[in-house]
């Protein structure tokens, strides 16, 4: 029997295989929430610590058959849409993104690897921008996805605060865009805007190489969305969450990169 007090949260993405990011990153990152996971698988990579060595996009018709497998007998209170690697992927997430209406969508473009595999088709990048971001209620890009999206460098905080205003200008109802990648030993700055203005949350900088970061950001955003919490306040909530985990984070590999621990630093009850 159903219980009322679970809530579902969907992620369509990519499999990592290492376990540390994609749909692996966003299940734990559900369940660290309390919330119940739902998958639909939009690629399979073959990765691990070091890096990407294979992808395999499904066909088409059994993306389709996950999606309705997911929206027929579930109650979705939000979507996290990550790697999407090719135009076709897209159009057929967009078709059931308005098909079935989700009360949140969370769109993390993925289009690099930390590792620098290129995960995103050229093609793709068309049909990103005019078909996924209208339909984001947030979009959670790194400053290189951002620079990819808008064409242009994006080389300091000022220039970050131009940027997120020009991602609300390609259709998403609010941008999340986070700093890591700013040079510098600072704080890391991540700026949220909306139609109500632009604000910025501070963590300290780690010394570390991380994998799965903005996927279980992009997760923590939905999970929280999916609990009734207000939009700006799950993207902060969630970068808190991040930090937490990364800072927490261990390394389960052969390599120095860090994979979160994402029930340490699981929220309280």
């Amino acid at each position: 029997m159903t219980s009322p007090s679970v809530v579902s949260a969907l992620t369509i993405a990519g499999s990592d295989s290492g376990g540390g990011a994609g749909i692996q990153a966003d299940l734990k990152t559900f369940a660290a929430h309390g919330v119940h996971g739902l998958s639909a698988i939009a690629a399979l990579t073959a990765q691990h610590t070091r890096g990407v060595t294979a992808v395999n996009v499904p066909p088409m018709d059994f993306l389709r058959a996950q999606l309705e497998a997911c929206f027929d007998d579930f109650d979705i209170r939000a979507v996290k849409l990550g790697m999407l690697a090719t135009a076709d992927v897209i159009g057929v997430v967009a078709e059931a993104l308005a098909r079935y209406s989700p009360h949140t969508v969370v769109v993390d473009p993925v289009m690099v690897a930390t590792s620098g595999a290129k995960l995103l088709e050229d093609t793709a990048l068309h049909a990103l921008r005019t078909r996924l971001l209208p339909l984001a209620d947030v979009v959670t890009p790194n400053l290189p996805e951002a620079e990819l999206l808008l064409g242009r460098a994006i080389p300091d905080l000022d220039a970050m605060r131009t940027a997120a205003t020009e991602l609300l200008q390609l259709g998403a109802r609010a941008v999340f865009l986070k700093g890591g990648h700013l040079p510098g030993d600072g704080d890391v700055v991540d700026l949220y805007a909306d139609a109500l203005g632009i604000t910025g949350t501070a963590h300290p900088r780690l010394a570390l190489d991380a994998h799965g970061t903005g996927c279980t950001l992009a997760s923590a955003i939905a999970a929280r969305r999916a609990q009734g919490m207000p939009m700006k306040d799950a993207c902060v909530a969630a970068s808190d969450y991040v930090h937490a985990a990364l800072r927490d984070g261990y390394r389960p590999g052969r390599s120095d990169v860090v994979v979160l621990d994402h029930f340490g630093a699981a929220p309280a009850p």
